[in-house]
């Protein structure tokens, strides 16, 4: 872990925080040579659930799927 005295890192705060998300290294920051703070990057966003596909694999296929759902000569037309 990398160590900062205090005043340098006053003085360079913004480019060091970028630094720390960039690089992904932790950096101690010290007063008089005692660390007073560490600074971490950030941990990861949690990525939200795709909907799309969500639901795949639950489905239960129950009788044929590809024949005629009933007796066609039922079936009634009119003109």
């Amino acid at each position: 872990m990398d160590s900062m005295a205090i005043s340098k890192f006053k003085a360079t705060c913004l480019a060091t925080l970028e630094r720390v998300r960039k690089t992904g290294r932790p950096l101690r920051v010290t007063r008089f040579g005692k660390p007073i703070a560490e600074i971490r990057p950030p941990t990861p966003a949690p990525t939200p659930p795709n909907w799309l596909g969500a639901r795949r694999h639950t489905g239960k296929i129950l009788g044929d799927i590809v024949g005629p759902t009933g007796d066609l000569v039922a079936w009634e037309v009119r003109k």
